[in-house]
């Protein structure tokens, strides 16, 4: 029987089962001292000044625009290329996502079509670039365009634990940024959770409040809010969790670096690429290829797992279609949801399942 080569694998030892078993015997299990320890702990490793724990990616998102005042009336300009929830928290505050184009070769927000959305829309209070993949968005020309035009800047960072640009953690180089510790992220708490990071104390001290109902350090109800706690168990893997970004985004890396070593002549494929002074920790590796659907099949019948990360593009979901008075054309976007496919990746892949991969991926192209 063949082996299976798993897409991805959630990392369980017996410190990260002893953390969770401490946290249990305590009985303590909401507003403790682990998530205070992971939010210091998660600041630091982005270089900010505040982190505020939440109950997922998604809250982290819907928090920090809430926690600006963005609402009714205003515009965000979101990449046409991500996962739903860049985008859907901006239609639940009731502002409107202009959709932005991406680049061709690193999938993230593209500057030129950023800069001529801003310029022609005068209600555009934000911009969310996503780190997709892992691969940081071009944050220097987001900034100044974002300066011009004065937008708030939240950066998606749900897949990109620990990249840099030009040496910065991501996350930290905005007005706030907000990351996912779904099971499958570069690191997870076991569960849903998440974080926004900021150096914005009043941001920071609001979105602590709207998680928490809109309570006040004193406990009183100063603003409406929901529940979008972290709870104890989650902070006590997500800290163990943590321990190990480093050495497995390494990992990720080392990865990356074989499946172009054995990819690289195949003219079929079209490899991911590393944006230049930037530290892509690969997420997800996701390659471009002709006959998808047979290749995918290809390979689950040989057992390989791989996903599509993102089709339909968000702009052309039923969903949105409902919110969107007219649906933009996208040409990057939609050309690039029809191509994409993501291949096996995290950290504890071996050399062995890679050249598994590329070899099936060869044969069928052959």
């Amino acid at each position: 029987m063949t082996e299976q080569v798993p897409f991805t694998d959630v990392y369980v030892d017996d410190d990260i089962v002893d953390r969770a078993t401490e946290v249990l015997e305590t009985r303590r299990y909401v507003k403790g001292p682990r998530v205070e320890a992971l939010e210091a702990q998660f600041a630091d490793t982005c270089d900010t000044d505040h982190a505020v724990g939440v109950s997922s990616g998604t809250a982290a998102l819907y928090l920090a625009m809430k926690a600006a005042g963005i609402g009714e009336g205003d515009t965000v300009l979101v990449p046409g290329h991500t996962f739903f929830a860049t985008v859907s928290p901006v239609v639940e505050l009731g502002a409107e996502p202009v959709f932005v184009d991406v680049d061709p070769e690193t999938y993230t927000i593209d500057e030129t079509d950023l800069a001529k959305k801003a310029a022609a829309h005068d209600d555009a209070a934000a911009v969310a670039p996503v780190h997709l993949y892992g691969q940081p968005a071009a944050m220097g020309p987001i900034t100044t365009i974002a300066d011009q035009y004065d937008l708030d800047v939240f950066e998606d960072s749900c897949q990109a634990h620990g990249a840099t640009y030009r040496g910065d953690p991501v996350g930290g180089l905005g007005t706030a940024g907000c990351f996912s510790f779904y099971p499958s992220k570069n690191m997870t708490v076991a569960g849903d959770g998440g974080m926004l990071v900021t150096d914005d104390a009043d941001l920071a001290s609001t979105a602590r409040e709207l998680r928490n109902h809109g309570r006040d350090e004193d406990g009183n109800h100063v603003r409406l809010g929901l529940n979008h706690r972290m709870d104890e168990v989650s902070a006590a893997v997500g800290l163990e969790q943590l321990s190990h970004l480093a050495d497995w985004n390494a990992d990720r890396a080392a990865a990356a670096d074989r499946y172009h070593e054995r990819l690289a002549d195949l003219d079929e494929v079209v490899l991911p690429t590393e944006r230049d002074n930037a530290t892509h920790v690969y997420h997800l590796f996701v390659v471009q290829v002709p006959e998808r659907e047979a290749l995918r099949t290809h390979l689950d019948e040989q057992g390989i797992d791989t996903g599509i990360h993102y089709d339909p593009p968000v702009h052309l979901t039923p969903a949105m279609g409902e919110y969107l008075a007219e649906v933009p054309s996208l040409p990057e976007t939609e050309r690039l949801c029809d191509r994409i496919v993501s291949l096996p990746m995290h950290p504890r892949i071996t050399d062995d399942e890679i050249d598994r991969v590329a070899d099936e991926v060869r044969r069928f192209y052959r």
